[in-house]
């Protein structure tokens, strides 16, 4: 009887202290609840009114007594002169000729250098004049988004990382609108709740693919899955479970966007699959100078002896750059020894930081070791006119890039009139290399087999055959002019404004 009575006393008053725990969880949190709102409000307030503080210029009212809405870009290599650099000042340029009333905001984490540097560099290297006046907030971490930063887990640390280079950003200025051009969708909570602002992004590449998925799990070794991991099950198993962690993490960053572009087919299945926001995705394909290519003359070269193999790229890893040159030493070895001479690579491309410069120098040195440094030319950070000279010149486009989300190089070797010899994967395959007028217009390959077999191919054809599928090359560009671009990125934005 005791034990029984023991036993229910111990049954009460477990559950009693279950009722006065839950009871205080309620009370907490009831307390608790609106007190995070009122910190968070609070902080936002903050936020805006210090940013009007800082830079008040672009709260001026205009002459008709209108405050205007600002636009902030965040671009943190604005000067790299790379295709995402053309989309941004493009999407300026558009923005300006169709909104009075709004002023443009660029944050960049370029150092030693001024605002009108910047735009004269612009001007330079894409042919484009900025309308109207822009603002530079220049940043000091941009190393924190930098992939040398994070040796290991570098998708999460540079995702980690441009959260302190948006914090950053944002007290130095808050603007109206705010698009993320580069691709660092986690800076997109940070303006939305704590800036207020209007959000939206152009994605040119999702920072993890359902393709680097397969290709960790197929213990493929690449160049952000060395050998160490790729030769492990355990360690195989452990990044595919990362992987997806971040995946799912990018996804809910990435789907708070009120407007999302895309720039090619392959960026479109990717993100709408991780974002779940297709009813907001829109393809936007980018800019592309076809104008000022198209006036190069397309001229017959059947009495062209000497002939140049030309790569538009960004001295980046992902470029693949020594594939380019075991590829052409390859064919190389096709020619007879008297013919060598008369076909050169040549290299162009821009150097963002001392890491590019650095895979410069080791490029340098595997033409060494392949012993085809003579036949091989690098021509860094060139102008535009030297871009159109190069071209102009060349008979072969080359491109190597496993999944390159888009390639502007593409499509600026196809409207100079080359012959486009590109990686036969995402947007070269699904865009841009494909038949136009049910004909041909380049040349798609995937290893140096391919590509050297590829080169002597297209060099063996009839001067007349090669001039066909020039033509229809330079016919299928319109799609990827400047003036496309602008109206597809305006309707596009049209929500951010309304």
């Amino acid at each position: 009887m005791a034990r029984r009575m023991f036993t229910e006393i111990l049954e009460f008053g477990t559950i009693m202290l279950l009722y006065s725990g839950v009871l205080w969880l309620l009370i907490a949190s009831v307390l608790l609840i609106p007190l995070t709102a009122l910190v968070f409000l609070g902080l936002r307030e903050w936020i805006r009114r210090r940013s009007k503080e800082l830079l008040p210029e672009l709260k001026a009212r205009d002459k008709d007594g209108k405050m205007p809405k600002t636009v902030g870009f965040f671009h943190p290599y604005c000067n790299a002169g790379g295709g995402g650099e053309r989309v941004l000042w493009c999407a300026i340029n558009a923005l300006q000729s169709r909104y009075k009333n709004i002023k443009c905001v660029v944050y960049t984490g370029d150092q030693n250098v001024t605002g009108p540097e910047i735009i004269q560099k612009a001007r330079n290297r894409f042919n484009i004049v900025v309308k109207r006046p822009v603002e530079f907030v220049f940043l000091k971490r941009r190393s924190w988004v930098e992939a040398s930063t994070w040796p290991y887990f570098t998708l999460l640390g540079q995702s980690l990382g441009s959260l302190f280079l948006g914090w950053e950003a944002m007290m130095k200025y808050v603007p109206d609108i705010y698009i993320d051009s580069m691709g660092y969708a986690f800076t997109i909570p940070l303006f939305k709740y704590l800036g207020a602002c209007r959000v939206g992004c152009y994605v040119h590449y999702p920072t993890i693919s359902t393709d680097m998925l397969s290709r960790v799990k197929e213990r493929t070794k690449t160049y952000n899955n060395p050998n160490f991991i790729s030769r492990s099950p355990l360690l195989t198993n452990i990044k595919l479970l990362y992987y997806r962690l971040f995946a799912f993490i990018y996804g809910v960053a990435g789907a708070r966007c009120e407007v999302v572009m895309v720039n090619s087919t392959w960026t479109h299945g990717h993100i709408t699959q991780l974002w779940n926001a297709k009813d907001r995705t829109s393809i936007v394909y980018p800019p592309c100078d076809t104008v000022e290519f198209l006036k190069l003359p397309l001229t017959d070269d059947s009495h062209k002896k000497n002939h140049s193999i030309v790569s538009i790229a960004q001295f980046r890893p992902e470029k693949d750059h020594p594939l380019q040159l075991k590829s052409f030493h390859q064919f190389l070895q096709t020619l007879p020894d008297n013919e060598r001479d008369n076909v050169t690579l040549i290299l162009v491309g821009s150097c963002r930081n001392q890491g590019d410069a650095d895979r410069v120098d080791a490029l340098r040195e595997l033409c060494e070791e392949l012993k085809i440094r003579h036949h091989v030319e690098f021509k860094l950070n060139v102008s535009f006119d030297d871009l159109k000279k190069y071209l102009g010149e060349a008979t072969i486009g080359l491109h190597t890039m496993w999944n390159e989300h888009f390639g502007i190089g593409v499509v600026e070797c196809m409207a100079a009139g080359t012959v486009i010899l590109a990686h036969n994967s995402a947007g070269p395959k699904m865009d841009i290399v494909v038949e136009y007028n049910n004909k041909p217009t380049g040349f798609l390959a995937d290893d140096e087999e391919s590509y050297a077999e590829a080169m002597e191919t297209i060099l063996k054809m009839t001067a007349k055959d090669r001039m066909a599928i020039r033509q229809n090359a330079r016919d299928s560009v319109d799609r990827f002019s400047e003036k496309e671009f602008e109206e597809s990125f305006l309707n596009a934005v049209v929500p951010l404004f309304e």
